[in-house]
């Protein structure tokens, strides 16, 4: 994808080409990707099978591929559904089939970044046991992920990379987290301490038996299908000062639960009230109302990539008073007030990457989290992070936390971690969503499971 300003690559003794992702996969190098290059609009079998058959084949050979594939999903524990629509897969699910696509092609070298971020800890469990029996049978396997843990548990020899440089190479026996930790940011680095809830406070947000709809384009995907990606009879109450931790496999209905709570699902049943008031399906209004989202994906939900750094920080918010003119509202933008609010953001949440005019696509994963987090926790008129106490009136009152560590650093995550907790400590009643079950359990004062839609 990219080509080097200097150096060569080989594959198998045989001189690589640059600038040609057709000449690597002819060669045997597969890639995962953290970030999904999936065509949402065909199905998974049709995904797979995208460029992996010859144009001068007279038909495609659907049947076999999808036994193969159904195969291949059986062997290594990924279950999928040949015909689901990938557009309306969970994360969790689409990373799957991500797994499965290389998988899929015989890769001889494969290349996984994040590859587990989503998986359950038996579906990654399985995935490095097949690991282990292919680097046994000759595959090379570059394993890309920022838990340390894993990065131990399934490799032979671990490389760090900081800030483009091959910062440290170490045979995985005998190094340790720690030692891999100050190795990838420079300096040790202490873990989020979780400190004990104080006093919690009333309910901010109160779900009764609330039921939604699955999605139109899900409906038609059979019962379970359908049954997964809704909400069913969901009662939950989120109070001031208190992190609720969300824990299930992905796809279990969790998708539905933090729409619900900003704004863009609208229940079918049910009641559902944000500081004793309906909460109504209109995102606006709740970000006015006090609801702070930190969404699932952050490429296709969290930014705008094509918009600069500047109106990313402040897009959520334009027709406060802040940002809007008074006569103008939503017309007339204080532009030099939203670069300054932007600037003070990118500050305090260390946002690098670019100054405020460039391409929040252009911005890292973590970088890109940050600013969202940010986004979220800290409201114009605010001078600080964490957000003051809850007196303010728009300091965040309910934070739907989605994923909100995916694919960060160590440090990354630290940070973002660390500033859940103080906005908890503010006054905040925080929903934390996370496939990550050691995080579930080191943020969460109170841990919930989701399961076929149901809490």
């Amino acid at each position: 994808h990219y080509v080097a300003d200097a150096g060569h690559i080989e594959a198998f003794g045989q001189p690589l080409p640059p600038g040609q992702p057709r000449a690597a996969l002819a060669a045997g190098i597969g890639m995962v990707h953290q970030h999904f290059t999936l065509a949402d609009n065909l199905s998974v079998l049709d995904n797979v099978l995208l460029g992996s058959e010859p144009l001068w084949q007279p038909f495609s050979r659907r049947g076999a591929a999808r036994n193969r594939l159904l195969a291949v999903s059986q062997r290594f524990g990924l279950p999928v559904a040949p015909e689901a629509r990938v557009g309306d897969l969970s994360v969790g699910e689409r990373q799957r089939v991500e797994i499965l696509k290389a998988l899929y092609r015989g890769a001889r070298i494969l290349i996984l970044d994040e590859p587990t971020a989503v998986l359950t800890p038996q579906e990654s469990e399985a995935l490095f046991a097949t690991l282990s029996h292919m680097v046994a049978e000759g595959l090379s396997i570059i394993f890309i992920s920022h838990k340390l843990g894993e990065v131990l548990r399934v490799s032979h020899r671990v490389a760090v990379l900081r800030q483009g440089r091959l910062v440290a190479e170490a045979p995985a026996a005998g190094t340790t987290q720690a030692q891999l930790a100050q190795w990838m940011v420079g300096h040790a680095v202490e873990a989020a301490q979780r400190r004990p809830a104080g006093a919690v406070g009333a309910p901010v947000c109160v779900l009764e038996r609330v039921s939604t709809q699955p999605p139109a384009s899900v409906r038609g995907r059979g019962a379970e299908a359908g049954h997964r990606d809704a909400l069913h009879g969901v009662d939950l109450a989120l109070h001031a000062g208190e992190i609720v931790a969300i824990a299930g496999v992905s796809g279990n209905g969790q998708v539905a639960l933090a729409d619900v709570l900003c704004g863009v699902r609208t229940p079918s049943s049910g009641r559902a009230t944000l500081r004793g008031q309906p909460l109504i399906a209109h995102p606006k209004a709740l970000v006015a109302r006090g609801v702070a989202r930190i969404p699932e994906d952050r490429h296709a939900v969290g930014v705008v990539g094509d918009l600069p750094v500047w109106e990313n920080a402040v897009s959520e918010r334009l027709s406060s008073r802040w940002f809007s003119h008074p006569w103008f509202s939503g017309f007339w933008i204080k532009r030099g007030a939203a670069r300054a609010h932007a600037r003070h953001v990118a500050q305090t949440f260390d946002v690098r990457g670019g100054g405020l005019d460039s391409p929040a696509r252009s911005l890292s994963g973590g970088n890109m989290q940050k600013l969202i987090l940010g986004r979220a926790l800290m409201p114009p008129g605010t001078s600080s992070a964490p957000p003051p106490a809850a007196g303010n009136g728009e300091a965040p009152r309910l934070i739907v936390a989605h994923q909100p560590t995916w694919g960060l650093d160590i440090g990354a995550v630290t940070f973002v971690q660390q500033q859940l907790i103080a906005a908890r400590d503010a006054g905040a009643a925080v929903l934390l969503i996370s496939d990550d079950l050691d995080e579930v359990l080191q943020l969460g004062d109170r841990v919930a499971v989701m399961h076929g839609g149901h809490l």
